[in-house]
């Protein structure tokens, strides 16, 4: 029940921030440049999962892309919207035990690209650390892997209207001895390379004068692995993906305590809270006609009542 209780807040707390930062204050998450688990995003991993195989054939991804007259509407190699993405990354995207790809974003790909646009899709899995990189060289069209929206990336990429909002957490272990954000002075703390969740541990690092040890991680199952084992006493990483692992694991639990969203006056989640982010969809700098068309397609989204849909199924359990 303590566990159910963080998903619940998350959809208490970010359900309606969620709906504004789906209208637009700038979002991602996991990571700067990002890729996922390697490779330019060619590796043919998530290739095939255009949620239903995406050849047309069952009637839902093919070729009915805005009365099936152009197939390769905005210059899409054949008419398919290649997506990278950091795999796993639950509950955003992770697959299940039959090898299926889900979670919230190929649900937000279905909803946006196939339902709203006609288009068929595939989630490509790249490692983080290079996954705007691998954009900008042309594996793949679009980055839709909970990316936050920032500055920095926002010079080498242009994003989409936010589609979630979200916050830089802390999980710790139950039993341990840590209960504020004062107490990770001293302490070893897991995170995901390249991240926001890193960028606040340095940022954390810098407000105890240095007194604060971080390890970085290729993807943030090594940062849980590495609390779980006594590695590290906390992982600051994204409040969904912490509080899903919390959900997970009955010897993890969220540190406690306000922070950023409560001083953004936002209805704030009850867990610390070490900044307010919002997550986009990355795309070339140059793809303005396709930004903009996706801009419409997740509006037809929020107003129709889907992304609430959606969001529940992952978010308010």
């Amino acid at each position: 029940m303590r566990r159910r209780r963080y998903l619940k807040a998350i959809a208490a707390s970010t359900a309606t921030v969620g709906l504004a930062g789906c209208g637009g204050d700038g979002g991602g998450s996991d990571g700067e440049d990002g890729g996922s688990d390697g490779g330019g995003g060619s590796d043919g991993e998530d290739g095939g999962d255009m949620e239903d195989g995406g050849d047309g054939s069952d009637g839902e991804d093919g070729g009915d892309m805005e009365d099936g007259g152009d197939e390769n509407p905005y210059g899409l190699e054949n008419g398919v919207v290649t997506i990278g993405s950091d795999i796993p990354y639950k509950p955003f995207e992770y697959r299940t035990e039959d090898g299926e790809l889900t979670g919230f974003d190929p649900d937000m790909a279905q909803a946006i690209f196939q339902e709203e646009m006609g288009l068929d899709y595939e989630f490509q899995k790249t490692a983080w650390d290079g996954i705007i990189a691998s954009l900008n060289n042309g594996n793949f069209r679009v980055i839709m892997s909970a990316m936050t929206i920032n500055d920095e990336r926002d010079e080498r990429v242009d994003f989409s209207d936010p589609y979630f909002t979200a916050y830089q957490t802390v999980a710790i272990l139950e039993n341990s001895d840590i209960s504020s954000k004062e107490d990770l002075k001293g302490k070893a703390v897991g995170v995901q390379k390249g991240t926001t969740g890193e960028g606040a541990a340095e940022q954390l690092k810098e407000e105890f004068g240095g007194d604060l040890e971080i390890q970085s991680y290729d993807q943030i199952t090594g940062a849980f692995d590495a609390l779980i084992n006594g590695q590290v006493a906390a992982v600051v990483n994204d409040n969904t993906v912490n509080a899903q692992f919390a959900n997970d694991q009955d010897a993890v639990v969220m540190l406690e305590g306000e922070g950023a969203a409560a001083e953004a006056g936002q209805d704030a989640p009850p867990y610390l809270t070490l900044t307010v982010e919002n997550y986009g969809i990355a795309f070339r700098e140059d793809d303005d006609e396709f930004l903009e068309a996706v801009n419409e397609a997740l509006a037809a989204v929020k107003e129709s009542g889907r992304y609430d849909e959606i969001y529940s199924k992952y978010f308010a359990g």
